[in-house]
């Protein structure tokens, strides 16, 4: 499935930030723009003081890259752009030679549901310095935000404790695009549905939905509201039943609950939509029962989320699926990710790799120089740290101490015959070409699923989660070291 070409016809070359074409001119201009670069995506902190964050959006990379070319109108888009003294901002030839630029680079990347961390690579892009450059913009916008509400997601999974997750946001989501890229990194995050139709078709996610009250109102009666949907959707009957009278509609559900049953149909459940969830899901499910319906759910919606969730578990709501919109798939109390995308190393004009580093006066914006790998390393099944590091720097070594980035204190001694080791970069493109089947959302879902099952429960607390250890192999900590010292001439 062609996700660009389904939302939009061609290419997303110009879906860019204009100083990466200004770059893209003046490397051109420089003769730099076939220099060799690796560029790394990584994020600095998890959203929503989380102790995990679920990659997403890797299969819209790939179809943004599959699909990178500029076109006629494009280029002529740029062509009709003029300096202060008239003067065209890119002169003809560079435009020609955007015309005729073919993505060619090597990218390797984290797959989709994979847990991951701060400072680790998502993405690492290899290849002329100019297609490096002008794939900056893209890949943080899809990468930024699919993670973000995949991360989301799968915390408010975490909090009902078993419980369905539907996603209901599309009405409250950030456009269209925004609304369809939600749905599906809310699923991977672990939602079991969405009420999201062109999600459901582009991307194989369930739907599920039933009535809103202005069904009801537009009735006499709520009973003859219930009636009526229950004669057109026998099958899938659950009953919106705060319209009015939260008590008086759980009655009526019931009366038409057994109008259901004498035709052999079975009312799948009710929903509350307002008002003490606690309160009046206990309510539900006490009436339910004692009118010999045992087997139907009390779903409960309005603007919850995990901590509102947790809060109700905690009250011994009896809700057993949650609708779950706004606050989901806007990512409402962290709008942004935050990830970042760095230059890490350059080749010289002598053809030797050089790494590179930004210097700042926070630690945390010190990027890590150089071209990664990140392990994780696994015991009887349970993860145990991720180490960064430097393919040449861990060739022959039996062990060896992984260096927090921001607190070198932080330190774990790892013998590498002691742990079960994965390698979390795959290779997604080769040359330009791509070498990597994406999987179904199914198969992402499970990875997701699979991946958080590896890690301690301590880890995935919502609130004060404990730190999984992630670090630098200790020969890259030490390059990034003399690398900061050396830009900041404290040799000097």
């Amino acid at each position: 499935m062609k996700i660009t070409k389904d939302l939009y016809q061609g290419s997303l070359a110009l879906l860019t930030d204009f100083y990466q074409l200004t770059m893209a001119y003046a490397y051109w201009k420089s003769g730099k723009a076939e220099q060799e670069a690796v560029f790394n995506l990584f994020f600095r902190k998890h959203p929503f003081q989380s102790g995990f964050t679920i990659a997403a959006g890797l299969e819209y990379v790939v179809d943004f890259c599959n699909n990178f070319y500029f076109k006629d109108d494009d280029l002529s888009y740029l062509g009709q752009m003029k300096n202060a003294d008239g003067s065209p901002v890119f002169e003809s030839a560079f435009l020609a030679y955007l015309k005729s630029l073919n993505f060619t680079c090597d990218i390797d990347a984290v797959e989709e549901g994979t847990v991951v961390f701060p400072h680790t690579p998502l993405i690492s892009v290899k290849g002329p310095l100019i297609q490096c450059q002008l794939l900056e913009t893209a890949l943080l916008n899809i990468i930024n935000f699919q993670t973000l509400i995949a991360t989301k997601s799968a915390r408010v999974v975490l909090a009902a404790k078993g419980d369905s997750v539907l996603e209901f946001g599309l009405r409250r989501a950030q456009g269209i695009d925004g609304a369809l890229a939600a749905s599906r990194a809310s699923y991977i995050g672990g939602c079991a549905a969405t009420s999201n139709v062109m999600a459901g078709k582009l991307f194989g996610i369930p739907v599920s939905g039933t009535h809103a009250h202005s069904w009801i109102m537009s009735f006499d009666s709520e009973i003859e509201a219930f009636k009526a949907y229950a004669d057109a959707f026998p099958e899938k009957c659950v009953f919106l039943v705060d319209t009015y009278d939260t008590v008086a509609g759980i009655k009526n559900a019931i009366e038409v609950g057994k109008i259901l049953r004498e035709n052999g149909k079975e009312m799948l459940g009710v929903r509350i939509d307002s008002g003490d969830l606690a309160y009046f899901s206990n309510i539900a499910r006490e009436m339910l029962d004692e009118a010999g319906f045992p087997e139907a759910k009390v779903v409960a919606s309005n603007d919850l989320d995990e901590h509102i969730i947790t809060s109700l578990k905690i009250q011994e709501a009896s809700v057993s699926v949650w609708g779950v919109g706004t606050k989901l798939v806007t990512a409402y109390d962290q709008p942004a990710l935050g990830a970042v995308y760095k230059l890490a190393a350059i080749k010289n004009e002598r053809g030797v790799w050089e790494p590179k580093v930004k210097v700042s006066q926070q630690s945390i914006k010190i990027n890590i120089p150089g071209e990664h790998q990140v392990s994780r390393f696994l015991k009887n099944g349970r993860a145990v740290a991720d180490m960064i590091f430097l393919q040449e720097h861990k060739e022959d070594k039996t062990s060896t101490t992984i260096i927090d980035p921001i607190d070198p204190t932080k330190r774990k001694r790892i013998n590498f015959e002691d742990f079960e080791e994965i390698s979390l970069l795959k290779p997604i493109f080769k040359k330009g070409e791509q070498i990597y089947d994406c999987p179904k959302i199914e198969s992402i879902k499970l990875n997701a699923q699979e991946n958080l099952q590896h890690f301690d429960k301590t880890h995935k607390r919502l609130t004060n989660p404990h730190v999984y250890p992630v670090g630098l192999e200790e020969n890259l900590y030490q390059l990034r070291t003399d690398l900061v010292f050396k830009m900041k001439n404290y040799d000097k």
